[in-house]
């Protein structure tokens, strides 16, 4: 039974009543940060006078070319798949162990020393591990964004299985909800807050990790051509893929993540209406 089917008048009202969006003027600061950071960029630029330090027009330039080349989003989608299916792997594991460490006891134990250890291991050395163990295969790109993001997550669902209101554990034991339904109906909406914080980190380790696997050990990706740019001394084209790179992940953010944690926890807000 869910928050909506128990109270659905004052879902509605309470949704009804809550503010719309402002449309653009909601991303006017992050705008105004990027317009800043740019310009003190520049003035830096200026002020080294340094091919080591290029300026915005150097960088937009380098942008431009990367962009009309055929082969961007190639490289693009190639490191993407490679963090979206480590990631999946990560959020599975993650999620079946977050919520056993949270309910045993015992499984905390056991599992509490993998996640510390997993905290504690740089990014650098699951991607040298990796390189190492599986050489240019799929494999190896999706188990290192999978052993970076993972403990992560783990702690973070943990922490919120923690957190769940104990009369729910008792409904469901009395209704007898099966496992499937448990999970579905209890266990990933109560989880939802957990969840997004946790893949919001996961992502960004991910994204880290990506990128040195790519340099080390692959020949394509978005890490591939910033060694390659780096090979040439090209420090605008460094500058520009990981611009493009960071773009990526402001779309994942604002595009992705928070169009669902909205949309997830509306019945929340409505319910504490």
């Amino acid at each position: 039974m869910t928050a909506t089917e128990v109270r659905p008048t004052r879902v509605s009202a309470a949704l009804t009543a809550a503010p719309k969006p402002q449309g653009g003027l909601r991303f006017l600061p992050a705008l105004l940060f990027l317009v800043l950071l740019a310009g003190a960029w520049q003035l830096m630029a200026v002020l080294l006078d340094s091919v080591l330090v290029p300026g915005v027009p150097a960088i937009a330039a380098e942008l431009v070319d990367i962009v009309s080349d055929g082969a961007f989003l190639d490289q693009l989608g190639i490191t993407v798949l490679r963090v979206a299916l480590g990631f999946a792997l990560a959020f599975v594991v993650a999620v079946a162990i977050g919520i056993a460490m949270g309910r045993s006891a015992f499984a905390r134990r056991f599992f509490e020393p993998a996640v510390l250890l997993g905290l504690t291991i740089p990014g650098l050395v699951w991607a040298l591990l990796c390189v190492i163990w599986f050489g240019i295969d799929l494999v190896n790109p999706v188990a290192a964004v999978a052993l970076s993001a993972a403990p992560a997550l783990m702690l973070q669902i943990y922490q919120g299985t923690r957190s769940v209101d104990p009369d729910l554990l008792e409904m469901a034991h009395v209704y007898r909800f099966s496992r499937t339904t448990r999970l579905r109906k209890l266990w990933l909406p109560a989880l939802a807050p957990s969840l997004f914080a946790g893949a919001r980190l996961g992502l960004s380790l991910g994204w880290k990790v990506i990128v040195l696997v790519e340099v080390f050990g692959m020949s394509s990706g978005v890490g591939y051509q910033l060694n390659n740019a780096f090979a040439a001394q090209n420090v605008a084209a460094v500058l520009a893929w990981t611009l493009l790179f960071a773009v990526v992940m402001a779309i994942l953010e604002y595009g992705v993540l928070q169009g669902l944690e909205r949309r997830v926890s509306r019945w929340r807000k409505a319910v504490s209406v």
